[in-house]
């Protein structure tokens, strides 16, 4: 059993499906590529049980045939080589691998494709399109604010709400909200679901500029197809917090100011800020914007003020620095409105004038302690 394929094209494809792999299987079978041929073309497909990729590409195949391939020493020599053809001969009898390349002969074991676990596959599942833009716009404006804390799953995961032609991507870990909106969804189904970090995260490295993302889903499984890419990811079984119940409605104290100029002072104060908390306090008035940190373990102290248009009564609010500079970094606007109550509830952050009329994005973030 034989196939040649350019040396280049493998690789690209392979680096494509690793970013499924996982950094520490739980079986010895996943650190494995799973090959598949049927008449010229060559599947590759990676898991690590909560997240799949498979790709395709076109080979020259003597017959059809599937074995499991060790994902990383083929990685490692195909990144050492030179672009070429080179040649897989798989021997039947122990999975035996040899790769010929022009330079020499390199051989590597492989194992039965029966030991590969079974890929999901889109059964009894809804679908809805959307171009990769939206969704990658979507990912990158949400997926930032995402909880690493495993006691609470659904805040690991993005909310995906899908609204017949709009879809509403929700992130929060807690601290802070991110809420996206976008009308450029195709579909006739109304449902919601929750998408791990780590797909989400592997479709921001591979969805390409320009192509329509189909996005089928059933109860366990959200499928991502795209191009010769398929994505399958395992949802999160979790019931999502109630978000619209923590944004306040009622912020009759309104801050508007020029976002790098906001972001960077922020970026400076931090650097004195107590390192445990990040805490920066802002002191609002009607004519300038104070911005101070301490960390009086250290004896640091900074201070800046610069101009805004503030509505409202005078008011002094802590926010960690760290999470209030990230967010402003995802804003695209010149300007930012920050709309506020009292000291001890949270902030609401938007774009004052939206880059793309027809994209929302709300930003919440909780304050932290005055003195803590």
């Amino acid at each position: 059993m034989k196939f040649s394929v350019s040396s280049s094209d493998l690789l690209r494809h392979l680096q494509v499906a690793a970013g499924a792999l996982g950094s520490n299987p739980v079986l010895p079978i996943l650190e494995n590529f799973l090959f598949q041929i049927e008449g010229k073309q060559l599947s590759i497909c990676a898991t690590d049980l909560e997240t799949t990729i498979s790709t395709t590409l076109e080979v020259q195949a003597d017959e059809d045939f599937t074995i499991a391939a060790p994902a990383k020493i083929l990685l490692e020599t195909l990144k050492a080589l030179p672009q070429q053809p080179i040649t897989f001969a798989i021997s039947s009898e122990n999975q035996a691998i040899e790769i010929t390349s022009s330079y020499g002969r390199y051989k590597v074991a492989g194992e039965k494709a029966t030991h590969f676990p079974e890929i999901p596959q889109p059964e009894n599942v809804d679908a809805v399109k959307i171009e990769s833009k939206y969704l990658l716009e979507a990912i990158a404006k949400t997926s930032f604010a995402t909880s690493n804390d495993e006691l609470r799953p659904a805040m690991t995961g993005v909310y995906f709400q899908v609204d017949f032609n709009k879809l509403v991507c929700v992130a929060t870990d807690a601290h802070r909200l991110v809420k996206f909106t976008t009308p450029h969804l195709m579909g006739e189904v109304a449902t919601s679901f929750i998408v791990p970090k780590k797909a989400l995260n592997l479709l921001k490295s591979t969805l390409p500029a320009g192509a329509t993302v189909k996005i089928a889903f059933n109860r366990a499984n959200a499928f991502f197809t795209f191009d010769n890419i398929h994505l399958v990811c395992r949802l999160i079984d979790a019931r999502y917090p109630d978000y619209n119940a923590v944004i306040p409605v009622d912020n009759p104290n309104r801050l508007i100011v020029q976002r790098t100029d906001f972001q960077n002072s922020l970026k400076r104060i931090a650097i004195f800020a107590n390192k445990t908390t990040n805490q920066v306090v802002l002191d609002l008035s009607h004519t300038h914007l104070t911005i101070s940190a301490q960390d009086l373990d250290f004896s640091n102290e900074a201070t800046e003020q610069m101009a805004c248009s503030y509505e409202g009564m005078p008011i002094r609010i802590a926010f960690n620095a760290k999470f209030l500079v990230e967010m402003l970094g995802v804003l695209d606007s010149e300007e930012v409105r920050m709309e506020l109550s009292t000291p001890s509830r949270a902030g609401i952050l938007t774009p004052v004038e939206e880059a793309n009329a027809d994209r929302e994005i709300l930003m919440l973030i909780m304050p932290v302690m005055l003195n803590a």
